[in-house]
């Protein structure tokens, strides 16, 4: 296991959720630096005051679109060399396929399949050795949801990039972390219009998995964490659902 004591981790999708999550987990892991990067500044704004707590200097907010290669270019020529990169950041959108949106689709694919190739393809260069890409797909893939065709897709698409990556990248390790149902803003516009609300389908789920609750963001930043540190992991795909692919 590598240590994290000096490590400069890039989480792009920092500003919240998993993301937020995994920037927490690494400056309390020691990273001496982890760069949070995402669309809206207002967001990066309550991160960057919430991580502020480990430590004066650890820690830099970026606005960044992965959606455009330009920008990304320039945010890795300004972090310049670092050790590991965390992908979290997505646009998710559910429509029935008969009435699926050009726009909407393009949207989840550009944000969260090829944001990736492209934040990968500019990262790679700046990946001291011994350093990681860690991709985020999701259950959506094994265990897709009504009107969720094309995000069962483009989760299914992350996983076999993260294998394909790591051949191309090596020794770069590249591995795929596929959350379940987990606890973060993305949920209460998914289900919060749902009878009863997002409460109410969360409950629902957690007596169906094995373990018996749903996720938290602290839960999916371990498995970032480990496959961060593991220096013989690489080309995997870590499931942190809860037991989800099993119900």
């Amino acid at each position: 296991m590598t240590k994290m004591n000096q490590a400069r981790v890039v989480v792009v999708g920092g500003s919240s959720g998993i993301g937020l999550g995994v920037a927490q987990a690494a400056l309390a892991a020691g990273a001496a630096e982890v760069v949070v990067a995402g669309r809206s500044t207002e967001r990066l704004a309550a991160a960057e005051d919430a991580l502020a707590a480990h430590g004066p200097g650890r820690v830099r907010a970026v606005p960044l679109d992965v959606t455009d290669e330009k920008q990304i270019r320039t945010f890795f020529e300004a972090v310049g060399p670092f050790d590991h990169l965390a992908i979290t950041a997505a646009e998710t959108r559910y429509q029935a396929l008969t009435a699926f949106d050009e726009g909407a689709a393009r949207t989840v694919i550009e944000s969260k399949l090829l944001g990736p190739v492209l934040l990968a393809k500019h990262a790679a260069a700046r990946i001291r050795p011994g350093g990681s890409i860690t991709l985020t797909a999701g259950v959506a893939s094994e265990r897709p949801l009504p009107k969720g065709a094309l995000v069962a897709a483009v989760n299914g698409g992350l996983m076999a990039l993260g294998r394909a990556l790591a051949l191309e990248l090596a020794p770069i390790r590249v591995n795929v972390v596929s959350p379940g149902w987990i606890d973060t803003p993305v949920w209460d516009r998914l289900v919060g219009t749902a009878v009863g609300g997002k409460a109410a389908a969360f409950a629902a789920m957690a007596a169906r998995l094995p373990v018996g609750r749903i996720g938290t963001p602290a839960d999916v930043a371990a498995a970032f964490l480990f496959l961060m540190q593991n220096g013989f992991t690489t080309g995997t795909t870590l499931h942190v659902d809860g037991g989800h692919q099993l119900v």
